[in-house]
């Protein structure tokens, strides 16, 4: 007889505890997936549901590293969902900070034109323009699977014709100016150590910037000063130690620089502007 859904998000929170630092929400986040189900609706009328035969896969894929956004395809990032899979970063939560630092500036105006700089799947772009529905973006990557979720994605949320997405390394040959530059380029150090279902999954050229962690700010401050357009504003994220290193490469061009933390009390973005 089949045990519950309930008796087997138990058992799976047990044996997922060595893989992960949240098991028992990895393990609801599986059992939702395999019974094709949401969170909210799983933990609100789907706990008392026979465990579907597939549910030990999928805890087995968690407990070899592979990361929940993989395995189950889709990750919720401010008011939408994602297409991801392997090749594309995972968008964390911490990178929500953009989008609130940029609704921060502008206030009661809005963007019109937003660009995003190593957009990966969509993630900012499309959040951006979720949050700013008279806006149009262009996004940017090196990489032609991240542009392939990208596309993706926003057409299945119908932004498809609000948004471009093209090859191409950082700004390089990119003429115009935007109201809004966002950036979440790769900051870890390429000696510091990561969890496994990041190092071990996650495309490196989106995680690692050189020695010290610094490459691609050191490329993007050339760049970026020239793309704000008057009032606007650019939102990068960094790492938690690096403010005043990415504070003076992008201060040595000419801009403003101010930050803004996370809910950790972490500094996770720098805002550039012109004055």
């Amino acid at each position: 007889m089949p045990i519950s859904a309930t008796e087997a998000i138990r058992d799976a929170a047990v044996r997922l505890a060595g893989t992960s630092d949240t098991p028992r929400l990895d393990a609801e986040l599986l059992m939702a997936h395999a019974l094709g189900l949401g969170r909210d609706a799983l933990l609100l009328g789907g706990l008392d549901r026979p465990s579907p035969k597939g549910f030990d896969t999928l805890v087995a894929r968690r407990r070899a590293g592979e990361p929940i956004a993989y395995i189950t395809g889709i990750r919720d990032f401010w008011t939408i969902a994602l297409r991801v899979g392997p090749g594309v970063l995972v968008p964390r939560p911490d990178s929500e900070t953009l989008i609130e630092a940029a609704m921060a500036h502008f206030g009661d105006r809005a963007p019109a034109s937003i660009l995003d700089l190593g957009t990966g799947p969509g993630t900012l772009l499309l959040a951006a323009l979720d949050q700013w529905p008279r806006a149009s973006g262009l996004g940017i990557d090196a990489s032609e699977a991240a542009l392939g979720y990208a596309r993706d994605n926003a057409a299945r949320l119908g932004m498809a014709d609000r948004v471009q997405f093209r090859l191409g390394d950082w700004a390089e040959g990119l003429a115009g100016r935007f109201d809004l530059v966002l950036c979440n380029p790769p900051y870890i150090g390429t000696g510091e150590p990561l969890p496994v279902d990041v190092a071990g999954h996650e495309p490196a050229e989106a995680l690692y910037a050189g020695a010290d962690g610094l490459d691609a700010y050191r490329v993007l401050a050339s760049q970026i000063a020239r793309l704000i357009a008057p009032g606007g504003l650019a939102a990068v994220e960094i790492g938690a130690s690096q403010r005043a290193a990415v504070t003076a490469l992008f201060g040595a061009e000419g801009l403003s620089v101010a930050c803004r933390r996370d809910l950790g009390g972490r500094d996770r973005v720098l805002l550039l502007t012109y004055g």
